[in-house]
């Protein structure tokens, strides 16, 4: 009998172990990656051949600008895009992109569908003039060091809200080493108590 008992117990221990094997790459591989699909950018945009140390030698703020009654342009028109690509001739270069936003959008005059990263919840209110100018936070705290980047990151979108991963943040587990790395609720909260602006944590503040 004690013997039974003894098989029986081990063979627990390994159908709890599969389980638990089993429910992670379920919980940790499968379902993410039938949560999330990706997309490409309809242009793959080098931020390093248009930002500062690049020989265009532009800013952040030269394409993602305020407007004079303080609001943010946010991702840039195609008449930017103009101002600098509309007196180019093809071939412009070797770069079949760049002849791309030249007969699929500058000539037609067409705005480029850009997936937004960073799009947030219809109900959540962000002021970037609030931060970028009144607080003085540099791009990079909440995007990363974008301007840097020669392609854009990989687009993943959840296929239930339609929000992008990296509001979530690409780390299945929720852990973070950036404050780029996610920008959900309780990651804007911390930097608000960090800064001394705790008063900013109502819910009325950001949701309107």
């Amino acid at each position: 009998m004690d013997a039974d008992l003894k098989k029986s117990d081990k063979y627990g221990w390994v159908f709890l172990i599969a389980g638990l094997i089993g429910a992670l790459i379920v919980g940790w591989i499968i379902f993410p990656a039938l949560l999330y699909s990706k997309k490409e950018q309809p242009i793959h945009f080098s931020h390093a051949k248009h930002g500062p140390d690049s020989d265009a030698g532009m800013s952040c703020e030269d394409c993602h600008f305020f407007y004079e009654d303080g609001s943010f342009s946010g991702i840039p028109k195609i008449a930017k895009c103009i101002e600098c690509h509309e007196d180019a001739e093809l071939p412009l270069s070797d770069s079949e992109e760049e002849e791309k936003l030249f007969t699929d959008y500058i000539v037609p005059n067409k705005e480029i569908p850009w997936l937004v990263y960073s799009r947030q919840p219809e109900c959540v209110y962000f002021p970037h003039m609030a931060h970028v100018k009144m607080a003085d936070i540099e791009c990079n705290v909440c995007h990363g060091e974008m301007a840097k980047q020669d392609s854009m990151p990989v687009y993943k979108v959840n296929r239930l809200t339609g929000y992008s991963i990296d509001i979530w943040g690409r780390n299945i587990a929720g852990l973070k080493k950036n404050t780029w790395d996610r920008m959900k609720m309780n990651d804007c909260a911390e930097c608000h108590t960090e800064h001394n602006k705790e008063n900013n944590n109502a819910c009325f503040v950001c949701h309107k």
